[in-house]
């Protein structure tokens, strides 16, 4: 009953075909989160809903992270961008395996890459497929290349919602720096499946949320500091539509 309930208040959703460019949106959520992925304890926080797509500038938390950018048509359908992206820490007070452990924490930063963005529909079904290649600003925590698959598979009385697949792999450096494994290969970071949505309240605003299951890559559940491969994520907020 939990999951039908957070369902219903799932955030809005990612794709174009959806909405309009020019829907902007902008708002905060409650999210629950464990304290860090291989982590067992779960974290409460607030974060940030944002969507603006203008020409070229756009900004979003849509696609997975809080990002922002430029982006260009190639062809119908098919867009080239640069972002710039928060890339979220490990806090050692948040778990106390970190602190039994005395690990370091790894402090938030920030990445810089580029994505292309494909957005087609099979039949009635809007999707689109997201590769993106982020480099952390600080050369040691290393690179990670996302690849995201999104579906629409509801819009109608003011309800949006979604679900997505994506899998993501880090360098060498990207797994050393966060796990823990002095001599970690890159590879498969974590694959993850989750739902998107949102419901309009008002003319201009909307109940936003989404549900969210991660798992972990083999070699990565050999570090130290994961207690378990699986984590899950949810928020619930409000946001302002434009």
């Amino acid at each position: 009953m939990r999951l039908l309930w957070l369902l219903l208040l799932a955030p809005i959703s990612a794709f174009a075909q959806l909405v309009p460019d020019d829907y902007t949106l902008l708002g905060i959520a409650v999210r629950t989160r464990p304290a860090y992925d291989g982590s067992e304890t779960q974290r409460t926080d607030v974060i940030p809903v944002l969507r603006y797509y203008g020409k070229p500038w756009f900004a979003r938390t849509t696609q997975g992270m809080l990002e922002g950018g430029a982006r260009w048509w190639i062809v119908p359908g098919l867009d080239f961008g640069v972002q710039l992206a928060y890339e979220e820490g490990r806090k050692t007070s948040e778990s106390d395996l970190l602190e039994s452990l005395n690990m370091p924490d790894v402090h938030s930063g920030a990445s810089v890459g580029a994505h292309l963005e494909w957005d087609t529909k099979i039949g009635r079904m809007p999707i689109s497929l997201l590769g993106r290649y982020r480099q952390h600003t600080d050369e040691d925590r290393g690179s990670q290349f996302d690849l995201r698959f999104n579906a629409g598979l509801h819009s109608s009385g003011g309800l949006i919602v979604a679900a997505y697949a994506q899998a993501t792999w880090a360098s060498s450096k990207s797994v050393r720096t966060f796990y823990a494994i002095p001599d970690a290969d890159g590879g498969l970071l974590y694959t993850s499946i989750g739902l998107l949505g949102s419901y309009d309240l008002a003319r201009h605003w909307s109940l936003v949320g989404g549900v969210q299951a991660r798992r972990l890559g083999s070699d990565v559940a050999d570090s130290p500091i994961v207690e378990t491969r699986s984590s899950f994520y949810a928020n619930a907020g409000i946001a302002y539509r434009f």
